[in-house]
């Protein structure tokens, strides 16, 4: 018998983006499933709406805006799944997928995957194929295989750092090993800092490229938002707060104070992006003394 997956998705206010991904569920040929949809600060409740693309979707309601991590909490809290999926409301599901994910997350040792992601627009195009670490240094890593056309160059699975938060399957014994998703990062970095607790308790995260999802990015915030530079800089700070100590925090505050600030500062500032420097600011200002 299949073991039971739990499909989580977080809406933030795009129900018709939602829609797609739950049409996109309703082809899925593996026969365990179910899924959760949890309406983040939510306007109205669309719950009809959601069934009416998904006849068996449960709905959670929640006026407040939890964030991404909050979101996903609520969803993890309700699932009964022995797997749980974790997928951003602007993707579209390939057939197949749960099958491999399932397949990859049961070998020894392994607690999390996901798949290759492609970009929706451009379905030939990869968005990712895994992580490299994070460096120490500047707190940032790099995603592989993105921008690059898939002609199969990343198709033999690998062990990765860091799964991928648009899409990544986890073993009911990891969340009850290391917790729920840590929400106080409410956007970006969360799934970084949870494959952090994940591997230090001794699992495995693996990137899996025989199924696919296509992925719209970045709806909710927008792509260069003010709302997408605030956290992305709060939470990269705090990332290596809670990641790295000793000479290696030291360094990269060091780091982050006298080149990318500065840098990124002026490069704002030159563009007239006024919005956006503000948001660097406040969201240097909170990982720096508030988070």
């Amino acid at each position: 018998m299949a073991p039971l997956v739990s499909i989580i998705t977080v809406n933030f206010r795009h129900a018709e983006v939602t829609f797609d991904l739950l049409r996109s569920i309703a082809k899925l040929s593996y026969p365990s499933l179910e899924t959760i949809v949890v309406d983040n600060g939510a306007l109205e409740d669309c719950t009809a709406k959601f069934k009416v693309q998904l006849g068996g979707v449960q709905v959670i309601v929640s006026e407040a805006n939890l964030g991404f991590a909050g979101g996903n909490n609520l969803g993890i809290q309700q699932a009964k799944g022995d797997f749980v999926f974790l997928v951003n409301n602007d993707t579209v599901i390939s057939d197949g997928l749960i099958e491999a994910l399932v397949a990859r997350c049961q070998q020894p040792g392994v607690g999390a995957a996901s798949p290759k992601i492609k970009y929706f627009d451009t379905p030939g195009v990869i968005q990712y194929a895994g992580f490299t670490p994070v460096n120490p240094l500047t707190g940032r890593n790099q995603v592989i295989g993105q921008g690059e056309v898939d002609r199969g160059q990343h198709d033999q699975p690998r062990q990765v750092p860091y799964a991928h938060g648009a899409a990544m399957m986890l073993r009911r014994e990891v969340i009850e090993r290391v917790g729920l998703m840590p929400a106080h990062f409410f956007l970006y970095y969360e799934e970084l800092d949870w494959c952090e607790q994940i591997r230090r308790a001794g699992f495995e995260i693996w990137y899996e490229p025989s199924a696919f999802i296509l992925h719209k990015e970045s709806i909710s915030t927008g792509k260069a938002s003010p709302l997408k530079t605030k956290y992305l800089t709060r939470n990269r700070i705090l990332f290596m707060r809670r990641n790295f100590s000793g000479l290696k925090s030291g360094a990269f505050l060091l780091f982050f104070c006298t080149v990318s600030f500065p840098v990124n500062s002026i490069r704002l500032l030159l563009q007239g992006n006024t919005k956006n420097l503000r948001a660097l600011a406040s969201g240097t200002w909170s990982g720096l003394f508030l988070a």
